[in-house]
């Protein structure tokens, strides 16, 4: 699958903003902290910068609102509309913590639900396409939700730094979060390589009585919509590697930053050494993150590229 910039930027940026209005939610933070009301309001622009991004990959962005209406049987509409109902009670404990000073229990806690629920169902337009075999695996929505979990606990511990809440426990939900999440994500990966296709061209034709099925000509002379957007192709080599990377830049370095963050928040105080390394491991989990959501699509293939001849 082609690995669209808009949506990639889409689902890392939601998913950081959704895991950080989850651990808001759920009163970590000091209401009465000033990095606490950055934090609602770093939150609100993830989500909100995320869900303009999937727009773009969008022929009609005018029309994205009739999208709404078919929440009965489609993913994308279910989670057009939780991203919308998310927003009120997250909007609204924003408020309070901006200007009362307070966090508001209840709806902190439904607003951590809401934005954990819309993480699913982000995961599910994608783990629902029996067409992609990759995606259409159980693992698909958990890696979603633990890296939504671990991208926002990474930015709470920068968070945490100023005196928000116990840097040392958002450091451990991070990193514990970002070990689960990337042995969740191997796994899902080394599942997908050794799942027997459902689709082959001897079924998409109903010719595999005869014999195998090889393409003598293509359909079409030049690219189309097909061909560009569902025949996008890696080497797997390529493929190994980017996921090392990934590995290294979303899990390894970011863990190692946390540690030496509170390490020297608990030596020498919450200051320029323990702000710089929690900012570079926000900045190296977020590019490992982008990695592995460009392989997410990139090494996807839908069984339409049967009739293409890959």
């Amino acid at each position: 699958m082609h690995p669209a910039l808009s949506i990639i930027v889409f689902t890392t940026l939601s998913g950081m903003g959704y895991g950080l209005a989850a651990l808001l939610g759920l009163g970590l933070f000091d209401p009465t902290a000033l990095a606490t009301k950055i934090g609602y309001l770093l939150a609100l622009a993830l989500i909100a910068g995320g869900l303009v991004s999937s727009t773009l990959h969008l022929g009609n962005p005018q029309r994205a609102w009739r999208a709404l209406s078919q929440w009965r049987t489609s993913w994308l509409s279910r989670e057009g509309v939780l991203a919308i109902l998310t927003f009120i009670p997250l909007t609204i404990c924003t408020y309070a913590a901006m200007f009362h000073d307070r966090h508001l229990v209840l709806l902190g806690l439904v607003a951590a639900a809401l934005s954990l629920v819309t993480v699913y169902c982000t995961a599910m337009i994608y783990g629902s396409l029996k067409t992609v075999q990759l995606w259409s695996q159980p693992l698909t929505p958990v890696t979603y939700l633990l890296f939504s979990i671990a991208s926002g606990a990474t930015v709470g511990t920068l968070l945490a730094l100023t005196g928000a809440a116990q840097p040392w426990l958002l450091a451990i939900l991070a990193i514990a979060f970002t070990i689960a999440a990337w042995l969740v994500k191997h796994r899902w990966r080394t599942d997908g390589k050794a799942l027997a296709p459902l689709s082959t061209p001897e079924t998409a034709t109903g010719l595999g009585s005869i014999g195998r099925v090889r393409l003598f000509e293509r359909p079409h002379i030049n690219d189309n919509y097909l061909t560009r957007e569902m025949g996008f192709q890696v080497a797997r080599k390529h493929a190994d590697k980017l996921f090392g990377i990934a590995i290294l830049l979303g899990g390894l370095v970011p863990s190692a930053l946390l540690v030496v963050a509170v390490l020297a928040a608990g030596a020498m105080g919450p200051g320029l050494t323990a702000f710089l390394a929690a900012f570079l491991a926000v900045l190296s989990h977020y590019a490992g993150i982008f990695v592995e959501r460009w392989l997410f699509f990139a090494e996807a293939r839908h069984a339409v590229m049967n009739y293409y001849g890959h």
